[in-house]
């Protein structure tokens, strides 16, 4: 619709005012990935003192799993629902809430002096994760503009260097200076509660304009059941990618401590070096779905790590180290193109798709803590890779999946 302002000789179209939501809008997206970054480099404080809660409280590896397993099945179960009910009532205040509990958890771990104390702080960790991140991948969804990969890729980036940053941090804080140290994480939860209700605050003026958005593009030609099977082969995909995910994150450096003899800050640097792969190709995979089509990188990231995962059981400790580094990469480009993927799927339920992805994530991450740990107390954690490396064959399953039309 034009407005037109009338003159004596002529009249002159005014164009309308531009939607704020067509643009990308970075500063949003930034704070955003910021938080991100704060909120998970706070939740890998429990996975980089792994090794230190082993020792101190003379934990086995199935208990190292079981508390993995709380603390990600805690999230999982609540993302979903969560997401659901913040498609149809937003809360977008709640990001602060779900750094407060994240905060919380924090001061519990720190002096948790029993195997029940620390699943207990984990709950309180997994719950501030299922609180923080249906509402954050939807305003990063809400703030993309036309570049939905590349704003879910910097929203993922910002997790993906704070789950990097937080073991090294954990090498120089927590292993010289004790577990209590572990406390003084919770001030970056001060920081992110604050920068979080600035985005809450953006999030509440511009929520009812991108509901109408995504509600007007709920058509993608697929049928009900194509939907259902592609969102079924997608949650294999997803179960293929963060089984073996886990095995690096959770028992990682139990394999290069027991395999190469390595002293544990020296494995926590294999692990950050990891984990800073895996950032990078998270930030790659996004824009690439956007350019060439997010089945491609699906295709890419999961098949295309097999070759690298059978091969890593079979090398010494600088290949070992390498290897790692180009699985996280490779690996990491998936996650980003399969949300997207599943948002367009179901486009008018962002949020509960978010939650579900990222509770399904958080839930395989879990359990495949707790079936290996079983699987490495059982055998050896040198099995546990050997049975790991072919996960990623179940990338085959991309071939099934329907391209999705552009509104």
């Amino acid at each position: 619709m034009e407005i037109k302002l009338a003159t004596a000789n002529a009249s002159f179209p005014i164009p309308p005012a531009p939607d704020a939501l067509s643009r990308t809008t970075y500063p949003v997206i930034a704070a955003i990935s910021f938080s991100h970054m704060l909120n998970d480099m706070m939740q890998s404080v429990l996975l980089a003192i792994y090794p230190m809660l082993k020792l101190g409280l003379h934990l086995s590896f199935g208990q190292i799993g079981l508390i993995t397993l709380v603390y990600q099945i805690t999230a999982s179960l609540l993302q979903p629902l969560i997401g659901l009910y913040t498609d149809r009532r937003p809360m977008p205040y709640s990001l602060s809430v779900g750094m407060g509990f994240t905060l919380v958890g924090l001061l519990s771990l720190a002096h948790a002096s029993s195997f029940v104390s620390v699943l207990m702080s984990a709950m309180l960790i997994g719950m501030g994760s299922s609180v923080f991140h249906p509402e954050s991948s939807r305003v990063a969804r809400m703030a993309a503009g036309s570049q939905p990969g590349l704003a879910q890729s910097l929203f993922q980036i910002g997790g993906n260097l704070g789950s990097a940053i937080g073991p090294l941090l954990a090498a120089l804080i927590i292993v010289p200076h004790g577990q209590g140290s572990a406390a003084w994480f919770s001030l970056a939860a001060l920081v992110g509660i604050v920068v979080l209700s600035f985005v809450g605050h953006w999030s509440k003026q511009h929520g009812a304009n991108f509901r109408k958005r995504m509600q007007a593009h709920t058509g993608n030609g697929l049928s009900r059941r194509q939907i259902g099977w592609s969102l079924a082969i997608l949650g294999l995909l997803m179960f293929s990618k963060f089984f073996y995910m886990t095995s690096l994150s959770s028992y990682y450096t139990f394999y290069l401590m027991e395999k190469f003899g390595l002293p544990i800050d020296a494995a926590q640097l294999y692990l950050f070096a990891f984990l800073f792969a895996v950032a990078v190709g998270t930030v790659l995979g996004g824009p690439i779905g956007d350019r060439i089509g997010r089945k491609w990188v699906i295709w890419l990231s999961i098949l295309g790590v097999a070759p690298f995962t059978l091969l890593l059981p079979h090398v010494n400790l600088f290949w070992t180290g390498v290897l790692s580094v180009i699985i996280g990469a490779i690996l990491a480009s998936a996650f980003s193109a399969i949300l997207v993927y599943a948002q367009e799927l179901v486009p008018g339920k962002v949020g509960a798709i978010s939650g579900l992805f990222f509770g399904f994530a958080f839930g395989m991450g879990g359990i495949g803590a707790a079936l290996l740990g079983q699987l490495a107390d059982a055998t050896s954690i040198e099995t546990v890779y050997r049975v790991c490396a072919f996960l990623p064959l179940i990338g085959l399953l991309t071939a099934f999946l329907p391209t999705i039309k552009k509104p």
